[in-house]
């Protein structure tokens, strides 16, 4: 068994990447629609919704193959505070029907995202542990 702390990275970043991926693919076939009546329903342009496709396609990619790791990762934190600020700020303090939090997979998205925004890449990605972004 590979015990390494190198290993765990690899693992929080793949895993943060491809989930969050999953919803920029999502956005990518059904559009950014929703966003843009979330973002002018609160004074801004709608155009700035174009801006979720950075937060959910690139830095996403940018995760999980490690290259500008620490950056991608402020990119997935401030993604997630928006849309925690658009769209599930009634959910803040409630729990679900299993006494879980109601934004128990925004809060993993977030701070999985911190966490590797602190901790780096790891050696197993291209940008490796060296890297000044990484």
């Amino acid at each position: 068994m590979i015990r390494s702390d190198d290993t765990g990275k690899l693992v929080l970043r793949v895993a943060l990447g491809v989930l969050i991926l999953l919803h920029g693919i999502a956005k990518i076939s059904g559009g950014v629609g929703f966003v843009s009546t979330m973002l002018a329903s609160h004074g801004l342009p709608g155009a700035l919704a174009y801006l979720v496709y950075v937060g959910e396609i690139i830095a996403p990619v940018l995760l999980i193959i490690g290259l500008y790791t620490r950056p991608a990762a402020w990119i997935v934190v401030i993604n997630m505070l928006v849309a925690v600020w658009l769209v599930h700020m009634k959910q803040i303090g409630l729990l679900n029907k299993q006494g879980g939090w109601e934004l128990e997979l925004q809060g993993m998205f977030f701070f999985s995202a911190l966490a590797v925004a602190f901790m780096g890449a790891g050696r197993f990605s291209i940008g490796g542990s060296g890297g000044r972004y990484n």
